[in-house]
């Protein structure tokens, strides 16, 4: 019934495989991927064949669409104790599949349209087989190094009798093969840069290049770029580099003349085996970044395994500060368009562009991405007092860097001089943010030091909401009187109680001439009962005003 593909010691959960191949390659269609620790191998279904199911394996239904089929299937798995079925996607997850999910207790996964089942087997083998530390040696995929993307490049090179380049989508060079002494200025400029030159790209983008490179599943012919005398430009093939509906690069060949046919097929077999190795460089940095994110995450919760954290992280015995971040604006605004996946990317890109600001400033830092918050632990001096201040002053080059198109925040904690100390900086970070998200500071950059009593704020109308505590006293007689007769005594209280009793500051502030103010003033104190004498009432009333979040006067 199934034919084996690969076993072994298992190293990686499903919930894992999905995290690494999911949006690309897999998706969840039904059932609890975190329930199988251990994926036990992979093997294709094979209806003519007797059972030979690894336990916990994941199995590849090729050819499987009929959900009766789909739910037998199932339903036989789970005797063997299989952690999953794949099928091709799209599956209507209908009650009888998921009813046999919940009686199997085998978790049904969708392959992406678009993927080959050849990319998915390879790509769980690289991540479920024994020996991805520790083997005796390198990993390979298609006979080559696993991403060594070089070596792939010389290989395409050597096929196709032309220099080639790999790149990713924003034309930047990933790999490039030899002999390119015969390409052109452009790519010998290209190779230079590792970035195909914005002149370059701008033609391409002119000439409607990439629109069509992406949509065709074949190699495209690019005309020779316009050149000067005695330049001379070569044409080029170029040719996408998908998983799945995926786009993850393309590769380009500098030709002198078109492809044979046997050339063009070996172009297409080698983008296919440029994108296994891709998605696994793309897995295994995905494992470095988890193991980074639980290293940083123990670390801020000061708890027994802090230490060595900090001491895995190359940041023991030193004092420390933390630097919470996080994008607002622009991807945040998209998000009733943009997918989950894609605002997770973004906040992934400013992580990993923060974590190299940081590390050219700071000899000692890590930084990775915990939910939605970047979070930065750089080591400081404990000879120097302006710890906090350096911090502010790195964190505004970073933005400045990084440009007006997105609105970043960054809260700066206070210094710890011991591992117990980082989960009060990581707090006195994470209530600078909520400052800054309230939109008190407008540089975007605040220490806890500078927002406290702003934070304290905060935290007492979180208090106060908790409880479902109203306003009361004269505040809550004020606000029942504007509901009902339509008036603006609270505002004049507020204007009155920020101009520090000033009348003409308060009326200016609110447009109004200072006799009107004056009446208003009159009339609030009647109505609300507030002695605007006594310092107490002031203090009270302009403490509930806050709590509030009652929007400042006009200016």
């Amino acid at each position: 019934m199934l034919v084996a593909v690969t076993a072994g010691r298992p190293r990686a959960s499903l919930g894992r495989i999905l995290e690494d191949l999911g949006a690309t390659l897999l998706e969840l269609v039904a059932g609890d991927p975190e329930s199988v620790d251990e994926v036990g191998g992979v093997v294709i279904h094979d209806p003519l064949d007797e059972p030979a199911t690894p336990r916990r394996a994941l199995v590849l239904g090729v050819g499987m669409h009929e959900p009766a089929e789909i739910a037998a299937l199932l339903t036989e798995l789970g005797e063997h104790g299989a952690a999953g079925l794949v099928v091709r996607a799209p599956v209507a997850p209908d009650e009888r599949l998921s009813a046999a999910v919940r009686r199997s207790g085998v978790a049904l996964l969708g392959l992406t349209r678009g993927a080959s089942w050849t990319q998915l087997a390879a790509m769980l083998r690289s991540l479920i087989a024994e020996g991805d530390v520790g083997d005796t040696g390198p990993e390979t995929l298609g006979g080559m190094p696993s991403g060594d993307l070089f070596a792939l490049a010389n290989a395409i090179s050597t096929l196709l009798d032309a220099p080639v380049t790999i790149e990713d989508r924003n034309s930047r060079v990933l790999a490039f093969s030899g002999r390119q002494d015969e390409a052109d200025p452009s790519r010998i400029a290209t190779i230079l840069g590792r970035q195909v030159p914005q002149r370059f790209t701008r033609v391409l983008e002119e000439r409607g290049v990439f629109h069509e490179l992406y949509r065709s599943d074949d190699p495209i012919a690019v005309a020779p770029m316009p050149v000067e005398p005695p330049e001379i430009a070569l044409p080029r093939v170029a040719l996408a580099i998908r998983a799945g509906d995926e786009i993850l690069g393309s590769i380009w060949a500098a030709v002198r003349s078109p492809l044979s046919a046997e050339r063009t097929q070996a172009l297409r077999d080698a983008a296919k085996l440029v994108a296994l190795h891709l998605l696994r460089l793309r897995a295994g940095a995905d494992v470095e970044r988890r193991l980074r994110a639980d290293l940083v995450a123990t670390a801020l919760e000061a708890g027994p395994g802090a230490a060595d954290a900090l001491t895995r992280l190359g940041l023991a015995e030193q004092s420390c500060l933390v630097l919470a971040l996080t994008p607002v604006g622009r991807a945040e605004d998209e998000g009733l368009t943009a997918t989950h996946a894609q605002l997770v990317a973004e906040r992934q890109r400013l992580a990993d562009a923060f974590s190299m600001h940081l590390s050219a400033v700071y000899p000692r830092s890590a930084v990775a991405l915990i939910g939605d918050v970047g979070y930065g632990i750089v080591g400081c001096r404990p000879d120097r007092g302006d710890a906090e201040q350096r911090a502010v002053r790195v964190t505004r080059e970073f933005l400045g860097r990084i440009g007006s198109s997105r609105r970043v925040l960054v809260g700066v904690g206070s210094v710890a001089h011991d591992h117990a100390g980082l989960a009060r900086s990581r707090a006195g970070a994470d209530r600078a943010l909520r400052v800054l998200r309230r939109g008190r500071e407008a540089t975007g950059v605040a220490r806890i030091a500078d927002v406290h009593v702003e934070a304290l704020l905060i935290e007492l109308a979180d208090l106060a909401a908790a409880r479902g505590d109203q306003p009361s006293g004269p505040v809550a007689r004020l606000l029942a009187y504007d509901a009902k007769r339509r008036t603006c005594l609270v505002e004049t209280l507020h204007a009155w109680l920020t101009a520090f009793g000033d009348v003409a500051a308060a009326a200016a502030a609110l447009h109004t001439h200072p006799n009107t103010f004056r009446y208003r003033l009159r009339r609030l104190t009647e109505v609300g009962g507030i002695d605007l004498t006594d310092p107490d009432a002031r203090f009270a009333a302009m403490l509930e005003l806050r709590l509030m979040d009652f929007p400042p006067p006009s200016s």
